[in-house]
């Protein structure tokens, strides 16, 4: 079996969680937490974090974890500024379909995709006997989570996970991933020094958290340890073993692209996280006169399928099958599960995208922010303005939309802020 080995590279993945929280003082209530990283002084910084560390040493220790990987990984150990700086991070704009798109499946990336296909073909055919996915998508996995092992995050795992477990913003969650972490050290899968990640403490070729390795992780080289850092037959081979337990469907792909006959109705394209909001056989949207992207029939296949307007109704049509919602347990996020999708077209020779490209200018997350409230007050939508555009804000959307007798895509743009916030009486606010 034929091992490449990608290089590495100390460039840190800036992905926001979102993880926001805040608490406020109670009368008679239990004292209010420690200072988080960011908020203590230094000198309180380091006497509340050593003993905090000495608190999770022993409960590290009661679940098993020897004293040479403590002693390896917790000396010396202080909270990390950038990781604090990072999670606080709240992305200014909203990404545009075409501009992800545009950066997630680049020609340079489709270019290399391409010819790590051919490079690793033994490979990704003996992992497709064994997982049953086939090599063009765990190669569009690789390309989008590190650029083919690129960048694998310049951050020392066990550092990031303990400044995020000690910050409290969600210290439960961080602290269970670091007891995984030190637990995949002392079992000898990777020297502590050479456990590199993103500042959230994602790991490896295929950027697996520490409980998805310890879950989901293989040692397909067989060399007796699980290297998805060094070893692109273990980092592939534990993307097909994860895929495969996510539920993918090796006979089938992912979904295609599709043209939308005139005056279709957007009200039946899924807004939902999980792409299942309206689900129905091929012949049933062939029916709604629904075509591939190159005007040929759909398949006759009585194989479910969700519409999925990313730019709206002007912009390019997907019908989405079980796969890519396999995808999405993977990232939540529908704009990568079409980019894993389409790269794994390109690499193997189909062309790029036909639908329309729809160049809408990003909007601000005070424009967010903005429409959510005056769809508040219009009665579309009962949530907190959040500044995000989830699929409670795109639901409410349709809602305005239905209601004003325009398409019910659920797609927001500078237009569509503006006709709310005229129609709610409050300011739209400058682009």
């Amino acid at each position: 079996m034929s091992i490449f080995t990608a290089s590495t590279s100390a460039l840190a993945l800036l992905v926001g969680l979102g993880l926001a929280a805040c608490q406020q003082p109670v009368p008679g209530a239990a004292p209010p937490p420690a200072p988080t990283a960011s908020e203590a002084t230094p000198g309180a910084v380091n006497a509340d974090f050593a003993s905090w560390l000495d608190g999770l040493r022993k409960e590290a220790a009661r679940k098993g974890i020897s004293g040479a990987t403590l002693d390896a990984t917790l000396a010396g150990l202080q909270p990390i500024p950038r990781v604090i700086e990072l999670d606080r991070r709240q992305p200014e704009f909203t990404q545009t379909f075409w501009r992800y798109m545009n950066s997630a499946v680049s020609a340079g990336r489709v270019r290399d995709g391409t010819a790590l296909l051919a490079q690793n073909r033994a490979l990704l055919a003996d992992i497709e006997k064994t997982y049953g996915v086939p090599g063009r998508f765990l190669v569009a996995f690789w390309g989008l989570e590190t650029n083919y092992g690129r960048t694998l995050g310049g951050f020392n795992v066990v550092g990031a996970l303990s400044t995020l477990a000690y910050d409290g913003r969600r210290s439960s969650f961080f602290r269970s991933e670091l007891f995984d972490a030190l637990a995949i050290i002392d079992r000898g899968h990777i020297r502590a020094d050479k456990m590199v990640g993103s500042w959230a403490g994602a790991m490896g070729q295929t950027q697996f958290m520490p409980s998805t390795f310890r879950k989901h992780a293989v040692d397909y080289s067989g060399d007796g340890r699980i290297d998805v850092w060094g070893s692109t037959a273990d980092a592939l081979g534990s993307g097909a073993n994860y895929l495969r337990d996510l539920g993918w469907d090796g006979a089938r792909t992912w979904g295609r692209e599709v043209r939308l006959p005139a005056n279709f109705d957007a009200g039946l394209a899924s807004l939902d996280s999980g792409a299942g909001e309206t689900q129905k056989p091929l012949p049933e949207w062939a029916a709604l006169g629904i075509v591939s992207a190159d005007g040929s029939p759909l398949p006759r296949q009585p194989l479910n399928a969700a519409l999925i307007l990313p730019a709206g109704h002007r912009g390019p049509a997907f019908l989405v099958y079980d796969n890519f919602r396999a995808i999405l347990k993977w990232n939540r996020s529908t704009f990568y599960a079409l980019a894993v999708g389409h790269l794994a077209d390109r690499i193997v020779g189909q062309g790029p995208l036909k639908g329309a490209r729809i160049d809408d200018a990003p909007l601000t997350r005070e424009q967010v922010t903005t429409l959510q409230s005056g769809l508040s007050r219009l009665g579309f939508i009962d949530t907190a303005p959040d500044g995000v555009l989830g699929s409670n804000t795109r639901l409410a959307v349709r809602k305005f939309q239905k209601a004003h007798g325009m398409a019910p895509d659920g797609y927001a743009d500078a237009a569509l802020v503006r006709a709310v916030t005229e129609r709610a009486g409050i300011a739209t606010p400058s682009t």
